[in-house]
């Protein structure tokens, strides 16, 4: 992957190529987003960079033997450290062991933007949290021991270091700190609270930033023939996370705008009978519909905020969403959209975790209904 695959962070892009160009590559760097951010694709491509032969201003070549190896993920200096959580129907730790590294690879190629669900998938994990277990820390130092085979520096690329089991954290602190020359960590996170400090102060942070509107709207517009008024609600649904639109370009409308109002409409009446319903209807959605209902409802909650605050400049509703925020606000206020806003997003990192998605729904529905009309 080139810094020319990845839609828009030019200014992030930019100190990369500078860092590079002018030789001042801190050994540790800590590529920091949100969930959906693009921190993982930069990071493959900074290290592209690194190996390429023949450097642009802007760009690894593309062609050069390095940036062929880099582009199909097997560069000899490059090394990966990745969560796993256990395999469906395999009991052999060699042969799976001997496997993941092509599928690892496979995944990078065919999903450039994925997400830890995604991996999970693809490898067929089971519904247990991936980990990156204790003995990695002894594998990081035994590969980082041997010099580079063809580039002037070794890159290893930490996916998800909040996941490392404690030892292993602890295992790399030193090597972390004085890496052997012309070696270089990318630490790839999206949660840096769950880090160890001693990590954290080890590493110069990259923040990487969720796309922008333009940018997610110039990408879709680029690689996918979509009608405008599916684009807008895409684009409103992701958020700035280029990996969720991908997924809604190919998933059929849901309409999340009847399906959320009449939700609100349950909840304010306390009509806990269709409640129980609503929830074994949420609870026979895939999990993407079941993920974007909670985002279109924390995007409802914050149209509906900006609206009780007389901020509609700065509104995103599309017409149809106009009546019901103007009707919703009545019955809102600050105190009570914050409460929603947290009981959202705490129903997310349980629906994340495998909890039952019937209970989650019912549950949260409760919760709301208690908030809306106390």
């Amino acid at each position: 992957m080139r810094f020319s695959d990845i839609p828009g962070l030019a200014e992030t892009k930019l100190k990369l190529i500078d860092a590079v160009n002018q030789n001042h590559i801190a050994h540790a760097q800590l590529f920091l987003g949100l969930p959906g951010a693009l921190n993982l694709p930069l990071a493959l491509t900074f290290a592209n960079y690194l190996h390429c032969e023949n450097k642009g201003e802007g760009d690894a070549c593309g062609t050069c033997r390095a940036c062929s190896k880099s582009l199909k993920y097997i560069h000899p200096d490059t090394t990966f450290v990745f969560p796993l959580s256990n395999i469906k129907g395999s009991k052999d730790e060699d042969r799976f062991k001997a496997e993941i590294l092509k599928s690892w690879r496979a995944f990078l190629t065919e999903q450039p933007f994925g997400d830890l669900n995604d991996w999970t998938n693809y490898y067929g994990g089971e519904d247990k949290q991936p980990i990156i277990s204790k003995e990695e820390s002894r594998e990081i130092i035994k590969t980082l021991s041997l010099k580079p085979f063809e580039s002037p520096y070794k890159v290893m690329i930490i996916w998800q270091p909040e996941l490392m089991h404690s030892t292993a954290a602890n295992g790399i602190l030193k090597i972390l700190e004085e890496p052997p020359p012309n070696t270089f960590f990318l630490l790839v996170s999206n949660a840096a609270e769950r880090l160890l400090p001693t990590i954290l102060s080890r590493t110069q942070m990259v923040q990487v930033p969720q796309l922008s509107d333009e940018d997610l709207k110039d990408y879709l517009m680029k690689n996918h023939s979509i009608e405008e008024t599916r684009l807008q609600e895409i684009i409103q649904l992701a958020e700035g996370n280029l990996n969720m639109a991908i997924k809604l370009v190919d998933k059929e409308e849901d309409h999340f705008q009847d399906r959320f109002a009449e939700w609100m409409r349950l909840c304010y009446k306390r009509n806990y009978g269709s409640l129980v319903t609503f929830s074994e209807d949420f609870h026979q959605l895939d999990k993407l519909s079941q993920r974007n209902l909670f985002q279109y409802g924390l995007s409802m909650m914050r149209e509906t905020l900006l609206h009780y605050a007389g901020a509609d400049a700065i509104s995103r509703i599309k017409s149809g969403e106009a009546k019901f925020v103007k009707d919703f606000s009545k019955i809102m206020n600050t105190e009570k959209v914050e409460k929603i806003n947290t009981l959202f997003t705490a129903a997310h990192y349980h629906l994340e975790r495998n909890g039952s998605a019937k209970m989650i729904f019912l549950d949260l529905s409760l919760q709301v209904a208690k908030t809306i009309n106390p």
